[in-house]
């Protein structure tokens, strides 16, 4: 997995967004923005920002359990929702993990899309309200991921 950092000096929230990736035991490549113009433009006001694997995953901040949450197969397109797909040897087993989701979001009052097909399933996540991803999401994707290292009934 490839980590980019994009940093500045002195920048207290670029430090404090390394140290959560090397406690991770994640060591980024780091890149000052403001040796490129373009990065400087891009990102100015922004840093730090993080991709994974060459897509933006944080801007700002990222706390430890957001970063186990991406580094476990989560995806944030366009920093819009939070995303994963999950597979299972059958239909019923993708319709019993689906049902324990629906549970864990009915306690959490927070409900995410999913698409379920056959061996698969695909949770989608965002709080509409804000039309982007809070901490509420977070939580859930934590909730689900849980769920899915546990047995499937």
């Amino acid at each position: 997995m490839e980590v980019t950092l994009y940093t500045r000096q002195n920048c207290p929230l670029c430090d404090e967004a390394k140290s959560v990736l090397v406690r991770a035991g994640i060591s980024p490549r780091e890149v000052d923005i403001d040796l490129d113009p373009e990065l400087l433009r891009r990102f100015n006001d922004d840093v730090p920002v993080i991709y994974v694997d060459g897509a933006e995953a944080f801007r700002h901040r990222v706390t430890g359990e957001q970063l186990r949450i991406v580094m476990s197969g989560w995806r944030l397109p366009e920093r819009h929702h939070l995303e994963k797909g999950f597979e299972f040897p059958d239909f019923a087993k993708a319709l019993a993990f689906v049902n324990r989701i629906g549970a864990i979001a009915e306690e959490m009052n927070h409900h995410p899309d999913l698409l379920l097909g056959w061996g698969k399933v695909r949770v989608m996540t965002w709080s509409h309200d804000a039309n982007a991803v809070t901490d509420r999401d977070w939580k859930l994707a934590e909730a689900i991921e849980k769920l899915s290292v546990g047995p499937v009934l």
